[in-house]
């Protein structure tokens, strides 16, 4: 029996992303699991299969994930803990009952979970959760034992997340003329879900929480948050404002620059390089208006140690009691 199992129940990690394809011939296929047999709007595929080929079809999330993972299992091994760590993706290779299959046949039986999202939808969380139940039923139609998975607590507003955003806010700004860095607007940006998906859950409010705590940490009161990537019917109400209409409007008001802060995304991945430092970029290039934009939180040291505490609180909590059979978030 080795030191992690003395302690505690578990004997893994498994952080849960969205995937991305690693090549031209990937994109297509990829985009048709995000779709599942749901229809989409006119144009749309197309558009999307052209922001993947300007990276060459490789988005940048798998690489980003592995990374994350490889320091949270140094950080667990130099605490002591030795725990495997696993990434499992929704939409494309290492998909996640492919990993979860492969955990079952290690021998792991309890796993503490981790989704790479802050900010609780069900588009954020709630559908990973079911695919982990899924991949879950999966292991019992192989005839593979069952992997239990008991996820980490919220994290929106843990020190170290806030900590990391603040310091690329930091080093955004310092990339403005001097004149300009104290006029700057930090706009905090997150992916646009349906209303009514919003109207269920704590999404909004946990994004302005995650907002609140980046600006008051940076001593800054000039802030919005704002919406992006947008991707469902045009006749649906989707969270606003839009951040490309945003902006426009506050700079025909006299705003002179921003500090774009992508706080609802984990890693610079497609639709952070695509619909921010392309488009947007774009945008206020052609109207005049100045933008820095924040790096994600990515693998920066500071939040590898925060995954690490969260995960390490979960096996704490449960050092001396398993966890109940189904748990969530």
């Amino acid at each position: 029996m080795n030191r992690t199992q003395c302690c505690h129940p578990f004997d893994a990690v498994l952080i849960v992303s969205f995937g991305g394809p690693q090549g031209p011939q990937d994109v297509r296929p990829f985009l048709e699991n995000i779709l599942r047999g749901r229809p989409a709007p006119p144009g749309r595929i197309e558009a999307v299969v052209a922001n993947y080929m300007r990276y060459n079809g490789i988005s940048p999330i798998t690489e980003i994930t592995r990374r994350q993972a490889a320091g949270v299992r140094q950080r667990l091994a130099d605490a002591g803990v030795e725990l495997p760590v696993y990434v499992g993706m929704r939409n494309w290779h290492p998909y996640l009952a492919d990993v979860m299959a492969e955990m079952s046949r290690a021998g792991v039986r309890r796993a503490i979970g981790l989704i790479t999202a802050a900010h609780h939808s069900y588009a954020s969380c709630g559908q990973y959760k079911e695919n982990v139940r899924e991949a879950r039923r999966r292991l019992a139609e192989l005839g593979l034992p069952d992997v239990e998975v008991t996820y980490v607590e919220s994290w929106y507003d843990h020190p170290g997340f806030i900590g990391t955003l603040a310091q690329h806010v930091r080093v955004a700004i310092e990339r403005l003329e001097p004149p300009l860095r104290h006029k700057a607007r930090i706009v905090f940006t997150a992916h646009s879900i349906p209303v009514s998906m919003a109207e269920s859950c704590r999404y909004c409010e946990q994004l302005q929480t995650t907002a609140r705590l980046v600006a008051e940490k940076l001593g800054r009161d000039d802030w919005t948050l704002v919406y992006q990537s947008r991707s469902g019917r045009p006749q649906d109400p989707w969270l606003g404002p839009d951040i490309n209409e945003y902006l426009k409007a506050e700079h025909e008001k006299g705003l002179e620059a921003v500090v774009v802060s992508p706080i609802g995304f984990i890693c610079d991945h497609i639709e952070v390089l695509c619909d921010l430092d392309l488009k947007v970029g774009e945008l206020c290039r052609g109207i005049g208006l100045l933008m820095a934009r924040a790096e994600t939180v990515n693998d920066d040291p500071m939040f590898l140690d925060m995954m690490t505490e969260v995960i390490s609180r979960t096996a704490a909590r449960y050092a001396r009691f398993q966890p109940l059979p189904v748990t969530s978030r």
